[in-house]
C-alpha cells in the first residue's frame, strides 16, 4: 500500500450543503484516510524574490488529505468522488 496526498484547490464560502458533502466524503474514505487538514486565514508565499500574502481564492490550496491506495489509479478514483471546489491534485508520497 502506498500513500498519496490529495491537494484541494478552490475556495468559496461554505454552505451547509458543501459541509455535508465533505462530511459524507470523509466518512466514505475513513478506511483509507491517514490524515486530513485544511488551511484558513493568513497564508504567505516565499520565493527568491521575497514574500507575498496569499488570499483565499479559486486558485488557493485550501486543504489536503493523505490516503492509502494501491496505485495512482486507485488514488485518482478516490479523489474523483471528492466534492472539490475548483480541482484536486493527486501526488504519490515518497518516503525520505
Amino acid at each position: 500500500m502506498k500513500k498519496y496526498m490529495l491537494l484541494h484547490f478552490g475556495f468559496e464560502k461554505p454552505t451547509p450543503e458543501i459541509m455535508a458533502a465533505w462530511g459524507s466524503w470523509f466518512e466514505s474514505i475513513a478506511d483509507k484516510s491517514v490524515e486530513n487538514g485544511g488551511f484558513h486565514g493568513a497564508a504567505r508565499e516565499i520565493s527568491h524574490d521575497g514574500s507575498k500574502d496569499l488570499p483565499m481564492a479559486m486558485d488557493s490550496i485550501t486543504g489536503y488529505s493523505i490516503i492509502n491506495a494501491e496505485n495512482l489509479d486507485e488514488a485518482e478514483k478516490i479523489a474523483q468522488d471528492n466534492p472539490f471546489i475548483a480541482s484536486i491534485r493527486v501526488y504519490e508520497i515518497m518516503s525520505m
